[in-house]
């Protein structure tokens, strides 16, 4: 499984303006043509993913010739399953579509239907779990000399 880009660019934007916004020791709104050219996404794509960030209430807009976008919430109320989940971003490792959850076309499970589930339900888990200024200061759960790298 892999994260689509509208999730991976949904934290990487937010984490951009937390960066900002901490550089300048105040909150101050961050303009998204800023933030593409930092982190090399397009504007056009940010101008979509940052519509629905602030529909759902992460992120606020400012407008005027000082304006940008300002995260709605301390960043330890911000949390990744939220982020993702407002990007239309599902979490998904099973093929089920049909009724009750079976995913073979004679209705029962498939012979790694629970394998994918747990791990389902652990990244969900995870993601419920960190926030964004978990992120910014890469205090991660498991990271402890699994993978530390700057």
């Amino acid at each position: 499984m892999q994260l689509s880009t509208k999730g991976r660019y949904a934290v990487m934007a937010l984490l951009d303006l937390l960066a900002m916004q901490k550089e300048k020791g105040k909150p101050y709104p961050v303009k998204l043509s800023e933030i593409a050219e930092r982190q090399e996404i397009s504007l056009s794509y940010l101008e979509q993913l940052f519509a629905q960030l602030r529909r759902e209430k992460i992120v606020t807009s400012v407008r005027g010739p000082g304006g940008g976008y300002l995260l709605k919430h301390a960043p330890e109320q911000t949390w990744l399953s939220t982020v993702i989940a407002a990007v239309d971003e599902p979490v998904k490792f099973r093929r089920c579509t049909g009724e009750g959850g079976n995913c073979m076309s004679n209705g029962s499970k498939c012979n790694t239907h629970h394998l994918w589930g747990a791990l389902e339900d652990h990244l969900n888990h995870f993601l419920q779990t960190v926030n964004l200024e978990m992120v910014a200061t890469k205090n991660l759960p498991g990271l402890s000399g699994i993978r530390n790298e700057n």
